[in-house]
């Protein structure tokens, strides 16, 4: 009686142990989103987060993830660029936190959740001492499906036209398709690129080339001495101030998605990233921040 006594006690032993450690293994599992106490009793978040997608967005995510880390010491925030398509499938598959996507989400795209950081539009670029001060629409739509291959065709100079492109999954590409109801497939590249910065760097060296950007990005470099401009459009100036105002033709918006409600973390860095705190930073890499 005794001996079964020690054995059914035994067998509570084990139980209770076992729940014991399951409880602990839940609750560690758990601290990838929690806030930890400090002095002054200001709590500080603890955990990872991943962001991928839009390589136009990527730069500023990365400076706001930056400040937002300084301010929460024990916060890992992961940036990685790939093209708004990626920045969907990435959230669709549950691959990352949050995605980036530079332009507004489509009617079919209704299981995504957007949070607009801010505007920014498409600008056409060529080298600083390119003679070209402006180009209509038309003759922007024949420089890129063939039908003009050298400057001398726009009063330039007796050059081939370097034409540089977006890859597929980008979404410059899709808005700029979009407004000059272009096909990408008739489209005759000569250099065919992933990111602004890449189109920023290769029009810098070569100046009889072409390409479009983010204004944002246009503006930045420009500021910082790179031999670039920016061409108007429409008559009117690829600023952010003629964006900010309204007047610049080819804007669209630069998003964080999420698939359906964030995570708390996930949700404490949106609320950082359209704070006025943040309106310096989005304005300091040329992009509009919502109101």
């Amino acid at each position: 009686m005794h001996q079964n006594s020690f054995t059914i006690i035994s067998s509570l032993n084990k139980t209770i142990l076992l729940t014991l450690i399951s409880f602990i293994l839940l609750t560690t599992g758990c601290e990838q989103q929690k806030t930890t106490p400090v002095a002054g009793g200001v709590a500080q978040l603890s955990g990872k987060l991943n962001i991928t997608g839009s390589s136009t967005i990527a730069p500023l995510a990365a400076e706001l993830a930056a400040i937002f880390e300084s301010k929460n010491p024990q916060l890992r925030i992961n940036v990685q660029t790939g093209g708004s398509s990626r920045g969907l499938a990435d959230i669709r598959q549950g691959v990352s936190d949050i995605g980036m996507v530079s332009r507004k989400l489509k009617t079919e795209e209704n299981d995504i959740q957007a949070h607009l950081l801010a505007n920014d539009g498409i600008s056409i670029i060529v080298h600083k001492d390119n003679p070209i001060t402006s180009l209509t629409e038309e003759q922007i739509k024949s420089i890129y499906l063939g039908k003009i291959k050298n400057w001398k065709s726009l009063n330039g100079v007796d050059k081939k036209i370097t034409v540089i492109n977006k890859a597929e999954g980008r979404s410059t590409l899709e808005v700029f398709l979009h407004f000059f109801k272009l096909k990408n497939v008739n489209i005759k590249p000569d250099v065919i690129i992933g990111d602004n910065e890449q189109g920023v760097k290769l029009v810098s060296r070569n100046r009889y080339a072409i390409a479009y950007v983010s204004i944002g990005t246009a503006e930045y470099n420009i500021k910082s001495g790179t031999t670039i401009k920016a061409l108007p459009l429409d008559g009117v100036e690829a600023t952010t101030e003629k964006l900010a105002s309204g007047e610049f033709p080819l804007s669209r918006e630069l998003n964080f998605v999420t698939k359906n409600k964030p995570s708390p973390l996930a949700q404490a860095f949106l609320d950082y990233s359209r704070s006025n705190e943040a309106r310096k930073t989005i304005e300091e890499f040329g992009f509009v921040p919502i109101k």
